[in-house]
Parts: structure tokens; sequence; C-alpha cells
């Protein structure tokens, strides 16, 4: 009688188990990062300076930004570093990985004292966005997801809607677009629902919260890493305005314009702007 026993069969490495420590700590240095915004949004107690027209920055950003880059950084020292709040020496683009972050994305909103900022945290390998963590700390949001691996809202898995229809579609779009006139095209059309912060715009999205978000307007690596990797955990898709892929941690960090959806409407969109998403 043959003794022999097959052994178990292996179970292959999932994104998940590649960056689950990775997407641990992302947790919780958001969170760390958001108890410090919290503070300071309940006391006022910041000052504000100014990057640029409309583009302010406050201490709030930069405590944050120090917090992140003190567990990130230490978590993997190996990993690349691009943050709005630190100076780019470029050392990133010879890393594999990287990390992309926002430590507060809707600085204006933050300054109002309206809640629609978050942490926004980015891991790309090789360019392309593998995971994704948004946190909001006064509504306490976390949104997390691992490309291939699905998408969590809090605790609960969550996904893109199924809406295919540009009539039933709820578009986030940008405060200060909006105020500006830049939305009314669409009015009619779609039901626009204004909302700060484009990292959070798109982890709506990624979550379920609503159908699309969408900007003509340029935007950094930054803003929308994290939210790029939750949509697309999420079941969506995200392209930059012309319709090409979004890679991360390249040389220059500016991406012209770009839209988040939840796949079904990439192609209404695509018309509604009145010229193909290739």
């Amino acid at each position: 009688m043959s003794t022999h026993h097959e052994s178990a069969p292996q179970r292959s490495a999932t994104a998940l188990d590649r960056y689950s420590r990775e997407l641990e700590l992302a947790k919780t240095a958001a969170r760390a990062a958001g108890e410090i915004l919290r503070g300071y949004y309940r006391d006022r107690g910041y000052t504000i300076d100014q990057k640029g027209k409309d583009n302010p920055v406050t201490t709030a950003d930069f405590a944050a930004d120090r917090k992140l880059k003190e567990m990130l950084r230490e978590g993997f020292p190996s990993y690349g570093w691009l943050s709005e709040e630190t100076a780019d020496d470029g050392a990133r683009l010879k890393c594999r990985r990287a990390w992309i972050v926002d430590p507060l994305d809707g600085t204006k909103e933050f300054i109002k004292g309206v809640p629609e900022f978050v942490v926004a945290i980015a891991l790309t390998d090789e360019g392309l966005p593998v995971m994704g963590v948004s946190y909001n700390p006064i509504k306490d949001e976390m949104f997390s997801g691992v490309v291939g691996e699905g998408c969590h809202f809090n605790d609960q898995t969550a996904r893109v809607t199924a809406t295919d229809s540009l009539e039933r579609a709820t578009i986030l779009a940008s405060r200060s677009e909006t105020s500006r006139g830049e939305w009314k095209p669409y009015e009619g059309k779609v039901i626009v629902k204004a909302v700060g912060s484009v990292a959070y715009k798109l982890a709506l999205v990624a979550v379920g919260q609503a159908d699309a978000t969408f900007t003509r307007s340029p935007k950094s690596e930054w803003d929308i890493a994290a939210g790029t990797a939750l949509i697309i955990a999420g079941g969506g898709k995200v392209t930059d305005s012309d319709g090409n892929e979004l890679r991360f941690n390249k040389p220059s960090v500016k991406v012209p314009g770009m839209v988040g959806s939840n796949g079904h409407l990439h192609a209404p969109i695509e018309r509604l702007l009145g010229h193909p998403l290739r």
C-alpha cells in the first residue's frame, strides 16, 4: 500500500499578501496624521501661507506631512517619497516602489471649516497605483483598497456603482470650479454635486457614494494617486482627460485633467466632454 501523501497546494501570493504590511501602516499613519489635523481644525491654531494664486498651505499641512514621513519612511526606507509638502529631490525616480502622499488634500475646505478633506496615501509599483488610503479625520471615514483585492469603506467591503446612464448619474464637482461657473454646461445633463478635495471625491466614487468625478484642470500626482488606486480597487476606471491610463512617480508630477468613474460611465462622459477618451 502506498504511503505517499500529496502535499497541500501552495497558495499563490495575492496582491493583498504582497502589500498587507504597507496597507496596515498606511492606515495607521493616515489616522495619526488625521489626529493632528483634527486638533488644528478644532482649535484653529494654525497659520496660513500662500504657495501660489489660490493655493494656500497651513502649518497643519506641514505637521501632518512630518508625521506621515516619519512613519512611512521608517517602515519602508527603500521606498521613494513624493509629497506635496516635501521638496522633491528626484531620488524617488530610482525606486521601484514609491509613496505618493498629500497630507491634507482640501486645504481650502479645511480653512473654511468644511469637513471635506482627507489625508491621502498611495503606493505605486513601477509607476502603477497598487494601493490607496484616504482618511477624512472629521467624519472618521477610512477608505482603503488594494488593486486586485477590492476596496473598503471603514471595515465594510465596498465597490463602485452600477449606474450606466448619465441622466441618473451623480457627478462630483470641484467647489471652486462650480463657483467659477465651469460646470454650467453640464447642468441638466447630470446631477452635479459640489464636494471639496479631489482625493475625497475619488474616494467617494470608489465606494459607491457617487458615480463619477472629472476635471479639466491639471492636477498633481499627490492629488489623485490614492483615489486612482481606490477606484481601480473598487472596480472602476480612471484616466487622464485624454483617456490615457495614469502612471505615477514620473519626473513631471502634473496630470492634464482626470476622469474617475464606475467604468460604465466613462464612454458617456467622453461624449459629454465632447471628445473621445482613448
